[in-house]
């Protein structure tokens, strides 16, 4: 006789408010292959323990379980995992079916564990509810069940994966005497096929059935009419045909994700509010970001006129500095100086007065600036019509106004303005050019130019500048070109007299600042995501609670710890993926809604990089808020599980 089971020394104790309570006491016991074997005993012999200790369930405390003349005692949590979902078939008395599965879905269960195709083990499932008389029923939820049939799906899912030894903890307990009758008729029909079947009952009437009785009492074997059977091949197997490499990988995703979709169907409301959390979270972070974005590039617009290169020199000492009491001003001739200075790209002369500018019977209060005739260019001005001064040293009578002087002085008829003659003051000047209104901290006011010769001849009578603006260019170093400029205005006036203004530290100040507010407000938006993820996990470890029965039932077919981990980090992933995509939508209507209530001035901009960040973002939230409910039900007692209902 060959012998698939063999327990020798065989001892389990359990530990109760912190006192020992042996349940089996040096156990020894044989089993072949073919028997057909009842385990008898009053409650609380040892019975259910023995048939978890032979299923895999449990571990003894001392002893050794060989199975096949492997030592299981000593396998990690997957390797007895495989011999349940390889070898073992579990037949409940309550039947452990999950009630929101199909009969053929229930029947599946073991295959998903051993990466059988979909295809593969829908056929397998439906053909052996045929076999044990459930044809039409695959389709039915326990629910819509009989007793003896929900029994029959639960033989049917012991044998999905043509498992050598059934194990049945009071098939019969729950079900009446001719449903009982059927369920023994068929556990005797798989014994003579070749299945070795152990059958756990306190019905002597059950026990009769089997080849072999084993009576326990008090943990110990008291009777075992040990009779012997001839060893008989099994030939009910179906041993599906297990998937290798990426398909074993993409399969078992594949499936973990169907049973997320169905966790989450069956629980929408939970879901929904669980992801609102993430959707807040995510659209808060994300139209932060936009507007911050949009807010950026609408100041660095507005600070474009400045120049990027600007430098801008003005007659006096640092705005801190009163030391300075005779400091020299500003003349054309240092504007010439810098005009040679190396990295200098462009120089204006400049001279500010204001005066009343006259068209016939149109008159308007204009800010009147003497410029050269590089000024346009070293400010970042686009002049619509005609050209800058040829000459800014002739005090030649030429004018240059923008769109607003234009309107208001010539209205319609702003089109003919070039080439008329205006007034400023009682100076007549000639139009030669317009300028485009793009200075959105000015917008009305009226400006007008004219060449900085003419400002000290014509209009002023100054005979020194208000300041000198240069453009550095854009292939010279900044720094050292304003450092150089410094250094050639000290040697000329022989101390540092004037002020000094780099547009482009300006702007990257601007930019620091703007990082700066922008990065507080993501930080507070970030609060909101912090507890939808917290929202997510404290959900996820309710749900684990929840499925404890579940949990252990699949760990009873055969689910390797990784399986079930696998299955909450998923079902936390979807949850936050999907919440991730909702708060991405709604961060465009939010942003959109922003933009029309503030007619524009606060525009949301989007980027594929902050879409991409924020669904990392979310994708990392539901790794982590999955991770400590995941490892505790992959960490569960598949006895203590299959207890929790």
């Amino acid at each position: 006789m060959q012998n698939i089971i063999e327990l020798s020394g065989v001892c389990r104790t359990f530990k109760k408010k912190g006192q020992q309570f042996p349940v089996l006491k040096d156990i020894h016991l044989n089993l072949s292959q073919g028997e057909m074997v009842a385990i008898t005993g009053v409650s609380g012999s040892g019975k259910s323990t023995l048939l978890n200790i032979l299923g895999c369930l449990d571990v003894p405390d001392r002893g050794d379980y060989l199975f096949r003349g492997q030592n299981t005692s000593h396998f990690s949590p997957d390797e007895r995992a495989g011999l349940r979902r390889e070898h073992i078939g579990f037949v409940f008395q309550h039947y452990h079916l999950m009630n929101d599965l199909t009969a053929t879905d229930n029947v599946e269960i073991p295959a998903i564990y051993a990466n059988c195709t979909r295809s593969q083990r829908r056929h397998l499932a439906v053909e052996l509810l045929k076999r044990l008389g459930l044809g039409g029923k695959e389709s039915h939820k326990p629910g819509q069940l009989s007793g003896g049939q929900q029994q029959r799906v639960s033989i049917a899912r012991a044998l999905m994966n043509g498992a050598d030894i059934i194990l049945a903890d009071e098939p019969t307990g729950a079900l009446d005497y001719d449903s009982g009758q059927v369920v023994l008729a068929i556990l005797s029909e798989l014994n003579q096929l070749g299945h070795t079947v152990v059958i756990v009952t306190h019905d002597m009437n059950v026990a009769q059935c089997a080849q072999r009785i084993i009576e326990l009492k008090d943990g110990q074997i008291v009777l075992d009419t040990g009779q012997d059977v001839l060893n008989k091949a099994c030939n009910f197997s179906v041993n599906p045909e297990s998937q290798k490499g990426w398909r074993y990988f993409f399969g078992r995703s594949l499936e973990s994700l169907r049973i997320a979709f169905k966790a989450m169907k069956t629980h929408r409301l939970r879901t929904l509010l669980t992801m609102t959390g993430i959707i807040i979270g995510i659209a808060a972070v994300v139209t932060v970001v936009a507007l911050g974005e949009g807010a950026r590039l609408r100041t660095m617009e507005s600070i474009k006129g400045l120049g990027n290169s600007k430098v801008s020199l003005y007659p006096g000492g640092d705005f801190s500095d009163d030391s300075i009491r005779n400091s020299r001003s500003l003349i054309p001739a240092d504007a010439d100086a810098l005009t040679l200075q190396h990295g200098v790209d462009g120089v204006s002369p400049e001279i500010n007065t204001s005066e009343i500018i006259r068209f016939r019977n149109r008159s308007a209060n204009a800010s009147i600036k003497g410029v050269g005739h590089d000024y346009f260019r070293v400010n970042v001005m686009t002049i619509k019509k005609g050209s800058t001064f040829h000459d800014d040293r002739g005090a030649f009578q030429e004018v240059i106004l923008d769109e607003n002087a234009c309107n208001t002085l010539f209205g319609v008829a702003a089109n003919e303005a070039m080439g008329q003659i205006v007034f400023l003051g009682s100076v007549p000047m000639r139009v030669i050019g317009i300028v485009e209104n793009n200075r959105e901290y000015s917008p009305d006011n009226i400006n007008a130019w004219i060449s900085y010769s003419a400002a000290m001849y014509r209009l002023s009578g100054k005979t020194t500048l208000d300041s000198i603006s240069l453009k550095i260019n854009e292939h010279a170093n900044n720094g050292s070109t304003v450092k150089a400029i410094t250094q050639l205005i000290i040697q000329r006036h022989g101390a540092k007299d004037f002020k000094l203004i780099n547009s482009d530290q300006l702007r990257k100040a601007i930019e620091r600042t703007t990082t700066i507010f922008n990065l507080l407000i993501l930080a507070v938006a970030s609060i909101s995501l912090l507890t939808g993820s917290l929202g997510v996990m404290n959900i996820m470890l309710v749900s684990v609670t929840e499925r404890t029965h579940e949990i252990g039932i699949r760990m009873a077919v055969g689910a390797r710890r990784s399986d079930i981990m696998q299955q909450f980090l998923i079902e936390a992933l979807m949850v936050c993926i999907i919440g991730g995509l909702a708060g991405m939508a709604l961060s465009f209507v939010v942003g959109s809604l922003f933009t029309e209530m503030t007619n524009g001035t606060l525009t949301a901009v989007w980027s594929w990089k902050a879409a991409l960040a924020a669904l990392f973002c979310s994708t990392l939230i539901g790794l982590i808020s999955g991770y400590c409910p995941a490892r505790k039900a992959s960490l569960m007692n598949p006895v203590t599980s299959l207890t929790c209902e």
